[in-house]
């Protein structure tokens, strides 16, 4: 699954018609309405604001709309590319500015379908999982060898607070839990092991952890 980290913006041209893809993270569909309602307040004098959205972890929202074009010219294949594009919680809307001369259908929907992926290209996108917050209560002489198995298995250590003993704090994906657990179990004997916390939706975006939403 993925997720808009950073709403973007692409333009194309088609036959002197110029078609503006804007690409934004909503979480509901009052979201989408509201990006809907400021696009056509920014460009008042384009002729068609067609739009797609997804929303939910399992896509349980899909809407579209052709906004005045020939219908199946603009909405669905919008709605096609976010579709395929596996981005989450996501509104693509195309302005189109009409340049006057007639696309045809097949034109139509090649250049709302361009749009889109361009909108797409211009964002921030990130790879989102399902993971784990938990964490580690050990002592100095543990706490190396603790950092280098989650270098081996790619677990992400949040944060760590040094005093009597190191808390560590990490997150860990869902998959890799049952295993991680065994690991550190059999590694120390049994003498320590990981205090799960939370169930979380996270992603990385340039280096940074972004704890999305608990999915308890």
């Amino acid at each position: 699954m993925k997720r808009v980290h950073k709403d973007g913006s692409a333009q194309i041209t088609e036959k002197k018609s110029r078609f503006i893809g804007d690409v934004y993270n909503i979480e509901n569909e009052e979201d989408a309405l509201y990006y809907i309602n400021e696009t056509k307040k920014k460009y008042w004098d384009a002729r068609h604001h067609c739009y797609a959205y997804i929303i939910g972890n399992n896509n349980e929202i899909k809407r579209f709309s052709d906004d005045g074009e020939p219908s199946g010219t603009a909405g669905k294949p919008i709605l096609d590319v976010l579709d395929k594009s596996g981005i989450a919680n996501c509104l693509i809307i195309v302005t189109r500015y009409f340049g006057g001369t007639l696309l045809g259908t097949g034109g139509l929907i090649r250049a709302y379908s361009e749009a889109a992926k361009s909108g797409i290209e211009a964002s921030g996108i990130m790879e989102v999982k399902k993971g784990i917050q938990a964490q580690i209560d050990a002592d100095y002489n543990s706490f190396g060898k603790i950092q280098y198995m989650c270098m081996e298995r790619n677990i992400i250590i949040t944060d760590t607070e040094y005093g009597e003993n190191v808390h560590i704090n990490m997150i860990i994906e869902e998959s890799e839990y049952a295993h991680f657990q065994k690991a550190v179990a059999d590694a120390f004997a049994g003498r320590l092991g990981i205090i799960k916390n939370d169930n979380v939706i996270f992603g990385i975006y340039d280096g940074t952890v972004q704890i999305l939403t608990s999915n308890n």
